[in-house]
């Protein structure tokens, strides 16, 4: 079963302090949303409101067109897995799986059928048998998912599963849980502070802060069109610079002592921010730049340092009073010294601009 989720004006303090407002939110069926945030923007608030563990001040939640704003956690066909597993020590796996079902009183042929079925989902068959203590903590997560999706929820709830496994598991794990959402078609919400996570596996992606909704979209879109100055300093990396429009429509900016080509510059603004991120960036050791293109824009720097990032090489570079992010390839001709004199590139076309202030 598919179901559709409906936020509407979502608003919820805790005292005197506010920590969502105005959340409005419309998810299809079958779609994986992850919801991003820095800590205390109100993702795990948003998602135990969804659940029906805590209740806005404001706002109502609609699941398949019916308002289950007041509803229980228990009428709301969800399944739900927190970050620590809440497997039952005492259970095999096979009955930590069966426990849903059997408190349904299905039939212990139904029961068997689906916890025999989740098993091979997750891929634990031969761990039927085994308790949680025998278990890595990668393989307690897939017994906690299997649990969550053998009752077949409509809506699957996900609070920061993989944050307590290593970095290798959660890379697995990952794969391995869109990989169970899309077979089975179940509409996911899943909270994460890991934007790559978020990036990788998601149909969808809302980034919160402060307790507003900063921006909802595809992840290609969130990452390439930042609409907040927030979100482009939140997702990614990313060079911001301050600088002046000289030409709107020809897309001319001053940036320090020198006009830079873009995009039109849609918006009938004097001063804009202009993002860019480190892999649309080139660079070159003075007198060995090979781009003849003359529309890229070209400036003169010196390397503050770099870091080591597996295959690939981030460079720090500073033109005048500002640090450019510049990520290569990790080879021996991308290797720079300190202090050594470069020219960086980039064409209008990755130009990105911000207009709005942070939300």
């Amino acid at each position: 079963m598919k179901t559709k989720v409906s936020l509407q004006g979502i608003t919820k303090s805790f005292g005197k302090t506010p920590v969502l407002s105005g959340i409005e939110l419309n998810l299809a069926e079958g779609c994986f949303l992850s919801i991003v945030g820095p800590s205390g923007s109100g993702k795990t608030t948003l998602l135990r409101i969804i659940a029906g563990f805590l209740s806005p001040d404001r706002g109502k939640v609609f699941i398949d067109g019916k308002d289950v704003t007041m509803e229980p956690p228990r009428n709301r066909g969800i399944g739900m897995v927190f970050q620590h597993y809440a497997l039952f020590p005492n259970l095999t796996v096979y009955e930590n799986v069966a426990f849903g079902l059997r408190a349904r009183k299905l039939p212990e042929s139904e029961t068997k059928r689906r916890v025999e079925r989740m098993l091979a989902l997750v891929h634990l068959e031969e761990k039927a048998q085994s308790y949680p203590r025998e278990l890595s903590g990668g393989q307690q997560q897939r017994v906690a998912l299997a649990r969550a999706l053998a009752v077949e929820p409509g809506l699957l709830l996900l609070d920061e599963p993989l944050s307590a496994l290593d970095a290798k598991v959660r890379l697995e794990l990952r794969y391995e849980l869109k990989r169970i959402q899309e077979e089975m078609g179940i509409t996911t919400i899943y909270v994460t502070h890991d934007q790559e996570e978020a990036l990788s596996i998601s149909d969808l992606v809302a980034v919160l802060s402060r307790g507003t909704l900063a921006q909802l979209g595809k992840p290609e879109e969130v990452y390439s069109q930042p609409q907040t100055h927030f979100v482009a300093e939140f997702i990614g990396i990313s060079t911001i610079l301050e600088v002046e429009v000289i030409s709107a429509r020809e897309g001319k900016f001053r940036f320090q002592d020198m006009v830079l080509q873009g995009k039109s510059i849609i918006e009938d603004v004097t001063r804009v921010s202009v993002m860019l991120r480190p892999e649309h960036l080139s660079v070159w050791r003075k007198g060995e730049r090979v781009v003849s293109n003359h529309n890229w824009n070209i400036l003169e720097g010196k390397v503050l340092g770099q870091v080591f990032l597996g295959s690939l090489l981030r460079l720090a570079i500073a033109v005048g009073n500002t640090t450019f992010l510049v990520d290569v390839q990790n080879k021996v001709e991308n290797r720079f010294r300190s202090g050594e004199e470069v020219e960086i590139g980039f064409p209008p076309e990755v130009v990105h601009y911000l207009y709005r202030e942070e939300v």
